[in-house]
């Protein structure tokens, strides 16, 4: 695919992309490394909280936020991954947005910033990043937390030109509301609905008391 230069995404970076290098990664890669296609990453709702300001800091560390002093609330976790085509090639230049709910619930959407709720504002609430030339992109952020009538889950987004959009969900492993939740077991196919589902390691030799998890993407 066409390069597109890769927005600098700052100092931050060298801490997420130390986490690249200590996860394995799980799928084949490359032209012919899939003897049979690829289980495509299912599609599922943006919900009502997709970002509508993406001005300011949206790069691709959600923890620290330019401007304020403290960090974000919660326990950070190194998501790593790669997009793929349904034969296995890898991707590069797709660009991957990520949105969730803060440690306290609440998303950054002036819908969700009502009352007495009010988001933490040493987190980002979204970010976006591009897949480097071996199709892989990184994030840190935080462990998801559950949300009113939800199990904790991080909204994606993958851009590919020449295609359509991929919007799916990422959830989190041993996760007891995931037998509850009506988005994620809307997934027919048992094979897709656990390719959505990932485990979090201690991740201590990346970042102290943190987490992380490979979440590969497989555009249809």
């Amino acid at each position: 695919m066409t390069r597109v230069p890769t927005p600098s995404i700052g100092r931050r970076s060298v801490i997420v992309g130390a986490s690249s290098a200590t996860l394995s990664l799980v799928l084949p890669y490359g032209p012919g490394a899939a003897a049979t296609k690829l289980t495509a990453t299912p599609r599922q709702t943006a919900g009502p909280f997709y970002p509508i300001d993406w001005s300011g800091d949206i790069d691709n560390d959600l923890v620290v936020v330019t401007g304020e002093a403290a960090t974000s609330l919660g326990q950070v976790v190194h998501i790593n991954g790669r997009v793929l085509d349904l034969d296995g090639n890898l991707i590069d230049d797709a660009l991957v947005e990520i949105w969730q709910c803060d440690a306290n619930g609440v998303y950054h959407h002036p819908r969700d910033e009502r009352g007495t709720r009010r988001r933490d504002a040493g987190f980002q609430g979204r970010g976006r990043t591009r897949t480097d030339a071996s199709g892989r992109y990184t994030f840190r952020t935080i462990r998801p937390v559950p949300y009113p009538g939800r199990t904790p889950h991080i909204h994606f987004a993958v851009d590919v030109p020449d295609r359509r959009t991929l919007v799916t969900q990422m959830y989190v492993f041993g996760e007891a509301l995931n037998e509850r939740d009506g988005i994620l077991n809307s997934i027919r196919d048992p094979r897709q609905r656990d390719s959505v589902i990932v485990r979090l390691d201690q991740a201590n030799g990346v970042e102290p008391g943190s987490l992380a998890c490979t979440f590969d993407i497989v555009v249809g």
